[in-house]
This record gives C-alpha cells, sequence and structure tokens, in this order.
C-alpha cells in the first residue's frame, strides 16, 4: 500500500463502507433475543429445507451440464467459442426477471414446449422442479465460465501426451483433464450453489411462492416485507442465515484455494 497515491484510500474506503454498512444495519436491526426462534420457526424451517435441498439438486444439474459446456467452448474454434461463451454468460447480464420470463416462454402452458409438455401429462411452472430449473439457469454461467478459464490455463500439452500414449478419450477427461481443472470446477461448483442459494427473481416468476412447494428463503423473505404469512423477524433472521451460508461458502473456497496453493 505504501506505493499507492494517498488520494485513492478515500474512494477505496468509500466503496468498502457501501459493501459493509447494510450488512452492519441489518446486526444492529436485529432483535438477537428472539434470534433463536425466528430462525427455528417452521416458516424458517421449511423454506431453509427448500432452498438447500433445490439448491444442491440445481449445482448437480450444473455440473452435469456445465463441465462439458465449458470442454465444448475451451476447445472450439474462435468463432464458436466466442458466441457460445456470450450464451453462456447471458443469464449473469440479463435481470433474473427476464430470465423468469424466457423460462415461462419456454416451459408455460402457452409457451414453446407447452403443448408436447401438456400431451405428456406434464407440468413445470409452479413447481418444486420449476425452482431447480430456475436455479440451474441462473447458476450455470458461474460454473462454466470457472471451467472454462482452468481449461484454457492448463493448455492440451497433457491430453495430448496422454493420447499418444494409446489412453482412450474418455480415460484422458477422466484421469487427464478433470483432475487438471480441479481447483477451477471446485470453485465454480461452490460458487454455483450459492448463487442458486439465493436466486430470486426467476424463481418468482417461474416458480411462483407457494409455501412449502416453491417458497425458498428469498421468497421467504420478499414475502415477509409484504405481509404476507412470514413474520418480518423470521425475515431478517432468514436473511442473517443466507449471509451465514455465504460468508462460509466463501471462506471455505478461500482457504481451500490457500491449501491447494502450498
Amino acid at each position: 500500500m505504501t506505493n499507492l497515491p494517498p488520494w485513492l484510500l478515500i474512494p477505496a474506503a468509500i466503496g468498502t463502507l457501501l459493501l459493509v454498512l447494510p450488512f452492519v444495519a441489518l446486526l444492529v436491526r436485529l432483535d438477537w433475543a428472539g434470534v433463536p426462534a425466528a430462525m427455528t420457526s417452521p416458516e424458517a424451517l421449511q423454506a431453509l429445507g427448500l432452498s438447500l435441498s433445490t439448491a444442491t439438486i440445481a449445482t448437480v444439474v450444473c455440473v452435469l451440464l456445465g463441465v462439458p459446456l465449458a470442454l465444448v467452448i475451451a476447445r472450439s474454434p474462435g468463432w464458436l467459442a466466442a458466441m457460445l461463451r456470450t450464451l453462456a454468460t447471458l443469464p449473469l447480464v440479463l435481470p433474473p426477471l427476464v430470465g423468469g420470463i424466457a423460462l415461462l416462454s419456454l416451459f408455460g402452458r402457452n409457451g414453446l414446449l407447452g403443448d408436447a409438455l401438456a400431451l405428456a401429462g406434464l407440468r413445470i411452472p409452479f413447481t418444486t422442479v420449476a425452482v431447480v430449473i430456475a436455479q440451474a439457469f441462473v447458476a450455470l454461467p458461474f460454473l462454466v465460465i470457472s471451467v472454462e478459464g482452468a481449461l484454457r490455463t492448463a493448455g492440451t500439452g497433457h491430453e495430448q501426451v496422454a493420447a499418444s500414449l494409446g489412453a482412450r478419450r474418455f480415460t484422458v477427461f477422466r484421469r487427464v483433464t478433470l483432475p487438471l481443472v480441479a481447483p477451477g470446477l471446485i470453485a465454480g461448483t461452490v460458487l454455483c450453489f450459492a448463487r442458486a442459494l439465493g436466486e430470486f427473481g426467476a424463481t418468482a416468476l417461474f416458480a411462483g411462492n407457494a409455501p412449502g412447494v416453491t417458497r425458498t428463503m428469498p421468497l421467504a423473505i420478499y414475502t415477509a416485507f409484504n405481509g404476507a404469512g412470514v413474520r418480518e423477524d423470521t425475515a431478517v433472521a432468514l436473511s442473517l442465515m443466507l449471509i451465514v451460508v455465504a460468508l462460509a461458502v466463501l471462506v471455505l473456497m478461500r482457504s481451500w484455494r490457500e491449501d491447494a496453493v502450498r
């Protein structure tokens, strides 16, 4: 820091305060005596259980789909890689509500696949499955970006050597490629889970807000501040729970990276 111009400290301090003060205000506002009861209330536990289960399933889906997609992007020619990368990262720059409308346009009753789903007796919108799809939609880019970056950093030299020694393609992928990109894969998986856990906008439009079915923690918080069924102290307690989970995820990822470097 000794080489930095002193005037840079002022905007840096303001930026730090902008990030920290809202959380400080939340902690000050908490009724700490009532936090245990609020966190263990039926509404809170129901929303927490649904969020954790759907976020876990969405993360598994993202890994199964995102790793192959990242591999295709990393190994494609320049123009194709650029196009696929743009499509893969589009949910990052779009408002989540737009994602919810897009998912409804695909899976809804009048959507692109609506008639086919109806003929098969399937209904996706406003179900728990819709929650998982919405979470996977917004979280997938985090995994793809992390794994693709790791693949490009690793290069193809080790894979070519393994292939020249007679290893089959799947063996190269399993024994060489995956171990090389393990740091990026783990980081992307952790970020993917955290993003899925905090998803709100696409879930609200595509899955709705039914208690026990689609009301995840972010939706429970929103519901509380609209005065519909969940107490405000429960909403603040849920907010604290989300903050704790997010901090735990970031700390675990940081400590794992430090151990990996050693």
